[in-house]
């Protein structure tokens, strides 16, 4: 009995459409990637990552994982960004992540949810370096989206302190690395502020983002 034929079925749909509207699409891209956006997003399945910028298939290399973490420890996003910056030779590296996301809200109220607690201690070493910016705020929702945002903030930032990023500006190649932040409710996307196209900009877009009115 094979297993979600309905997919299979929007599957097929979906290929014919693409195709009506451009005959050559997959044989182009058969040919080979060559985005220039490389997105680290959050696993939410409610934030994909080319829908929401309305861009195709081949247009962006995609890493997603709970609550949008980039930590050097983490091999599998930093092979993904090394491949994307040294490979693919991407321009621009975007962060996002969204508000009201499960993992920040679990890590800052201290859920213990198995294994993916390890996972979310990124997340709540986030929170306690931001404690006095945090405590200011007393509605709980707002706590929890500003820091979304912090997170995002400081995930950028680790982007900029990995070894291929910090390579490749040194030999003076094109490369930028953005914070974005998601809304769900209304499906727009905020800018935070942390555009950064080299290691001198790093401390000054750090200190703006983080400082920036709640």
């Amino acid at each position: 009995m094979r297993l979600l034929p309905h997919l299979i079925e929007n599957n097929r749909a979906w290929a014919e459409s693409v195709l009506q509207e451009d005959p050559e699409f997959f044989a182009k891209l058969a040919k080979g990637q060559k985005p220039e956006i490389l997105w680290i997003g959050c696993a939410d399945s409610r934030v994909p990552a080319n829908q929401i910028i309305g861009l195709k298939p081949g247009d962006v290399f995609v890493h997603r994982n709970i609550a949008n973490v980039v930590v050097h420890s983490d091999f599998n996003c930093q092979s993904v960004i090394e491949f994307a910056v040294s490979v693919i030779r991407v321009k621009h590296i975007i962060v996002c992540g969204h508000y009201s996301c499960g993992g920040v809200k679990a890590a800052s109220q201290d859920h213990h949810v198995g294994l993916i607690d390890g996972w979310l201690r990124h997340i709540r070493d986030v929170r306690q370096k931001h404690d006095a910016i945090l405590r200011k705020i007393s509605d709980e929702d707002q706590l929890i989206d500003r820091l979304c945002e912090l997170n995002v903030v400081e995930q950028a930032k680790n982007v900029c302190y990995s070894t291929v990023v910090q390579e490749a500006w040194e030999h003076g190649r094109e490369l930028s690395v953005h914070g974005w932040i998601y809304a769900i409710k209304d499906g727009l996307l905020r800018d935070l502020n942390v555009t950064i196209s080299g290691a001198t900009e790093i401390a000054d877009a750090y200190r703006v983002a983080v400082n920036r009115p709640g």
